[in-house]
């Protein structure tokens, strides 16, 4: 994946150096796109996350990336677990969470992950590891870096979706 046709999120258009400022912002924009939903446990249509799930999973997507990158480093070109990202909503309840909590540790965990794409040079950001989405493939943590970035992207927009949806009732 190399594109996303549905937001347009290209991740050519990512550079290794634009990474850890783009991740850092992350925070912010996720608390002042969840500050624009009035009801952030509501979805919008049945098998649609509420904003506050979609706010958890990129939490925790910059965590099990920051793992991501670390085996990286240590390991030549490891398989990377898939995060069971369904199950995973499920069992630790996203939608039941404080949304105050859930945004502060999305927030640290897009500055930990940006601090660590910030050292990196070009034979790191070229090391393999095999991603299992959305179909196992190595790929480099560069495009780890991008694709983190296309997911707090792409689920901003559905939190905007949801704003507007509620918006039109």
């Amino acid at each position: 994946m190399d594109r996303c046709d549905e937001c347009g999120f290209d991740y050519a258009g990512v550079s290794a150096d634009e990474l850890p400022p783009i991740l850092r912002t992350l925070g912010g924009r996720y608390s002042a796109a969840l500050a624009e939903v009035r009801q952030v446990r509501r979805r919008p249509a049945e098998g649609v996350w509420s904003p506050l799930e979609y706010a958890c999973h990129v939490r925790d997507v910059l965590g099990v990336q920051v793992e991501r990158l670390a085996l990286a480093l240590r390991v030549e070109e490891p398989e990377f677990a898939p995060m069971g990202r369904d199950e995973r909503a499920v069992a630790e309840a996203y939608n039941e969470q404080d949304p105050a909590t859930v945004l502060a540790a999305l927030g640290a965990a897009a500055d930990d992950l940006a601090a660590r794409f910030g050292v990196l040079g070009p034979a790191e950001l070229a090391r393999t590891g095999v991603y299992p989405w959305p179909r196992p493939q190595a790929r480099t943590l560069l495009w780890l870096g991008r694709h983190t970035v296309h997911e707090g992207e792409h689920h901003l927009l559905d939190i905007r979706r949801a704003a507007r949806s509620e918006a039109s009732r």
